[in-house]
């Protein structure tokens, strides 16, 4: 079921940038409808194929993973862990059933690999997890005791023991606990280190985006400053982008020209009282269209060009907070990106796509029903800039 083809100039396979931990791969090994799919991620990837191919049971698998990274129980990552397990997975002697995902990242300390195994019935737990970076394994686990709620681990160590052995929790990510169990007193325990902390930093820097109309229409609270995944608060934010970050808020103006009706002057946040505001759109000729006029393409297309143009600052991220902004790579998840929006919204959306991943800081993993509307790459995009992985293949 493994499927990926270069974007429109022919070009595949970029090099992460070195200084900033990216996801350049995620495998869904027995996920849902997969059965040993891996998909190659650029700065820029599309998922296309029909409906049922699994394009959204792909992102729910990254956005599962962010979540573990950030140090979520396993019951809150998976509530219906059920719904994960292959159909065609059939049980053991003892009933259990579970599924297997994993990702690659690469960056300071290489290509690091991540793979996991969850049991689902008859009890949620962790079963299995590895990092490794090349032929070594730097961590793995295993369960050893069903009757216990640990999987035994074992990491590098390459001290006076090769490795060093403890009990970690079966509901938590090994790899998010190495920093606090490893003291990183040998070469090869800092090297655990570097990986796990590469592992985290790029998996935990995602911003889990789908607007909703419906929801953007009403006044948002004042004070909620960050934007929120389906950017019902996106009144609100407006004013900060207004006020904080006049280039791109200008930037964010033109481009509703080519993505909204009539002409734009201005984006305004508008005080209601009672502590709250709405979004406001200042035509050339003077006039004022609150956007819960706006049609619903509009409104999707205003939402996912802001969040393009915009960065952890701005969004409702939970980055880590030791590493600087500057070395770490924003992952926007988007299913639907192209739903509800015309081929004239789509094109601008994927010209301003391109040029925003191509400057690093932001890499957009997108669902889409249809390709045919997809920019070239800019100039200067280096090779696999923009992929396009079919999983209808």
């Amino acid at each position: 079921m493994t499927a990926a083809a270069p974007g429109p100039s022919g070009r595949a396979g970029a090099a992460a940038r070195p200084d900033r931990p990216t996801l350049t791969e995620l495998r869904l090994s027995a996920f849902a409808g997969h059965r040993r799919t891996t998909i190659p991620l650029g700065p820029l990837t599309f998922l296309s194929g029909p409906s049922g191919s699994g394009k959204s049971t792909a992102l729910r698998a990254y956005a599962a993973l962010a979540r573990l990274a950030s140090g979520d129980a396993l019951d809150e990552v998976f509530p219906d862990p059920v719904s994960c397990v292959p159909e065609s997975a059939r049980a053991d002697s003892q009933g259990r059933r579970g599924f297997r995902i994993g990702c690659t990242v690469e960056g300071p300390a290489g290509p690091v690999r991540l793979d996991l195994a969850v049991q689902a019935e008859p009890g949620l737990r962790i079963v299995g997890e590895r990092l490794t970076a090349g032929p070594l394994t730097l961590l793995e686990t295993a369960l050893r005791d069903p009757g216990k709620r640990a999987v035994q681990a074992a990491w590098h160590t390459a001290g006076t023991a090769p490795v060093t052995r403890a009990p970690l929790p079966d509901d938590l990510l090994g790899t998010a606990l190495l920093p606090l169990r490893v003291a990183g007193k040998t070469a090869g325990q800092r090297q655990v280190l570097a990986a796990a902390e590469q592992m985290v930093v790029a998996l935990r820097s995602v911003f889990g985006c789908d607007p909703q109309p419906d929801r953007m229409r009403g006044p948002a609270p004042a004070g909620q400053g960050r934007l929120l995944g389906d950017c019902a608060n996106l009144a609100e934010v407006l004013r900060r982008t207004h006020d904080e970050c006049p280039i791109r808020h200008g930037i964010l103006v033109r481009t509703l020209g080519a993505g909204c009706r009539g002409t734009t002057a201005d984006l305004l946040a508008e005080e209601l009282g009672g502590g709250r505001v709405r979004a406001v759109l200042q035509r050339r000729d003077g006039g004022r269209t609150p956007v819960e006029r706006l049609g619903d393409g509009e409104l999707r297309f205003l939402a996912l060009a802001l969040v393009l143009l915009t960065g952890p600052g701005v969004l409702e991220v939970d980055p880590a907070a030791e590493v600087p902004e500057a070395f770490q790579a924003l992952t926007v998840l988007a299913d639907g990106f192209d739903r509800g929006l015309d081929l004239r919204q789509l094109g601008e959306l994927g010209r301003l796509a391109a040029q925003t991943c191509a400057r690093g800081h932001i890499r957009l993993l997108a669902a889409v029903g249809s390709t045919d509307w997809l920019p070239e790459p800019p100039d200067g995009a280096g090779p696999g800039a923009l992929r396009v992985v079919d999983l209808g293949r």
